[in-house]
């Protein structure tokens, strides 16, 4: 959907008063707190200035260090788009407790595949964490970054996905014991789909890249595990680490199936130096 009036949202960020969002927020059907956070995203594209009501305006607290705290922060980004320049499509969705996942692609200064967190407080989002990187052409398997399934399912396996994944994370990616990656994907190239741009399907297309990025004294290091968020299928991790030797952070997306990993998305972005943040907050901050 093409924006015309993108910038209707930046009055609505500056000037309304807290009377008239609380009477939006209580004059709107009921949404859960995934749609919330899905309408305000998709806002960034039509300039509805209605989802900004499902912000705290005394509280939002901001990790993406380019972008001062509050509601000003969001709106002075916002204000500094060319003007019918954004775009904004939800590809997946997932709530976890008071958290909300979503994988999107952008055109947000460019074009871009993100993630947001979202966390909610008395059904208002206080906290917004995200992770953007340039979207590339398709990988050596043919694959994009947002191509695949998108259902949620298995929400009965939930808490086992979580634990299966915070274990590949901790074992694989952070301890480097490659000896037991069998237990977490299968063998054949068509059991374990890739969608980082760098990187082919199955276990030989994994370990030829990371092959090479050894061999150019540029390896993948994970250092730390923040955060591990899942429902169904899909779960995401947030991690810090080096990559091309610059200090990152990493969004992983992961589905799982039959209790192996079978699919993955991500995002990695560089970590400003502390002097350029817009915010105190830092890049992570979990709870």
């Amino acid at each position: 959907m093409r924006c015309t009036t993108p910038t209707l949202i930046i009055p609505a960020l500056l000037f309304l008063s807290l009377d008239l969002i609380t009477t939006q927020a209580e004059e709107a059907p009921p949404m859960t707190q995934q749609e919330k956070a899905v309408a305000l995203i998709e806002s960034i594209e039509n300039g509805d200035p209605a989802p900004v009501a499902y912000i705290n305006p005394d509280k939002y607290i901001q990790h993406n260090l380019a972008v001062a705290d509050g509601l000003a922060g969001f709106g002075a980004v916002l204000q500094q788009l060319p003007p019918g320049s954004a775009r904004a499509e939800v590809q997946r969705a997932f709530t976890d407790g008071d958290y909300v996942v979503l994988h999107t692609k952008y055109d947000f200064f460019g074009p871009k595949a993100g993630f947001d967190v979202f966390r909610f407080e008395n059904g208002l989002i206080v906290e917004h964490w995200d992770n953007l990187q340039d979207i590339a052409p398709p990988n050596a398997s043919g694959r994009t970054q947002f191509d695949g399934p998108t259902e949620v399912v298995d929400l009965d396996k939930t808490d086992a996905n979580k634990a299966l994944v915070s274990d590949f994370v901790s074992t694989i990616l952070m301890q480097g014991k490659m000896e037991e990656i069998g237990r977490f994907i299968g063998p054949d190239d068509g059991d374990y789909l890739q969608h980082n741009p760098g990187v082919a399907d199955g276990l030989s297309g994994l370990s030829a890249a990371l092959g090479a990025l050894a061999e150019q004294g540029m390896p993948m290091v994970y250092t730390a595990n923040h955060k591990v968020l899942g429902q169904g299928n899909f779960v995401l991790t947030i991690s810090e680490g080096q990559f091309m030797n610059q200090h990152v952070a990493f969004y992983d997306l992961f589905r799982v199936a039959d209790g192996k990993i079978v699919e993955h998305w991500d995002t990695i972005q560089t970590i400003p130096p502390r002097e350029e943040w817009k915010n105190p907050n830092g890049k992570f901050g979990f709870q």
